[in-house]
């Protein structure tokens, strides 16, 4: 017959039991939580759909895994002024398909972006023949009015240089819910692994430490201001004119709200409207 005082040591050694099981199950949750996050930061610009954030930029990739996730915040530095003017009246359009567009536009011809944004407008040669999926998905969905009253939702101010834009969740997880492939990684531009000031790049997906994720742009774009020093992974389709470089530079002499060069531009920078035009 068991005595009391067996029973007693009984049910502490089962309590200590559980106890140490709720530990071990704990810290197993925190590491798959920590690995999900490692990953989702990994992801880029571009860095979706999607989350592209994650997407252009990690480690030396870091530099790269663009469209996209914000770096852990640091204490905030005091804003300097917003350089920007007020958004124009009117909404982000919910919009989604399933499929790429149909290729419409012509591959010989020469289109012209231009972003009318709250801090100036930025126009960009693009490269149609270089890049016609990706010329041709712009095209579409500025026409459908896609990136209208859109934020650029991210700004890298360390080590790399670009603003990041094109998601109509303003977060850095929105796409039009259909991918285009990767085109024109080797462009002659991309010397040294370095996209240069004015380049126009996809954010994708792209893992370059386990090379998974090609093919992954949908919406998100960056606008490089300063030579970035980032491997050839990110489709450039378009290079940005003076008027446009000079935008840039002044969104990002505002800087970015984390303090670490990695985080929301501190200026307003938001699309009133985006257009697609054959010249």
């Amino acid at each position: 017959m068991v005595s009391q005082e067996q029973r007693r040591r009984q049910l502490a050694r089962e309590k200590f039991l559980r106890q140490q099981q709720r530990r071990t199950e704990a810290r197993r949750k925190a590491r798959m939580r920590n690995s999900v996050i490692a990953s989702v930061l990994g992801v880029l610009l571009v860095g979706s759909v999607v989350s592209y954030t994650a997407g252009v930029f990690k480690s030396a990739d870091k530099k790269a895994n663009a469209g996209s996730e914000v770096s852990p915040s640091a204490t905030p530095t005091s804003k300097a002024p917003d350089p920007c003017a007020k958004p124009a009246p009117g909404a982000v359009k919910s919009l989604s398909w399933k499929k790429e567009p149909a290729m419409t536009i012509d591959t010989s011809a020469k289109y012209t972006m231009k972003l009318a944004t709250t801090c100036g407008d930025i126009g960009i040669a693009m490269k149609t023949a270089a890049a016609p999926h990706t010329v041709n998905s712009f095209n579409f969905l500025a026409a459908q009015g896609f990136f209208d009253h859109t934020k650029c939702h991210r700004l890298t101010t360390n080590g790399i240089y670009v603003l990041q834009c094109g998601d109509p969740k303003g977060n850095g997880t929105g796409g039009p819910g259909y991918t285009i492939p990767d085109e024109n990684l080797k462009d002659k531009s991309l010397k040294g692994n370095v996209y240069p000031a004015g380049t126009v790049a996809m954010a994708n997906q792209y893992n370059a430490s386990t090379n998974q994720g090609r093919n992954t742009g949908g919406s998100q774009f960056f606008l490089v201001y300063q030579d970035s020093q980032l491997p050839p992974n990110y489709t450039p389709f378009g290079t940005i004119d003076a008027a446009g470089m000079k935008v840039l530079k002044k969104i990002a002499a505002a800087g970015e709200s984390t303090g670490a060069g990695d985080g929301t531009p501190n200026a307003t920078v938001v699309v009133n409207k985006a257009t697609v035009t054959k010249s």
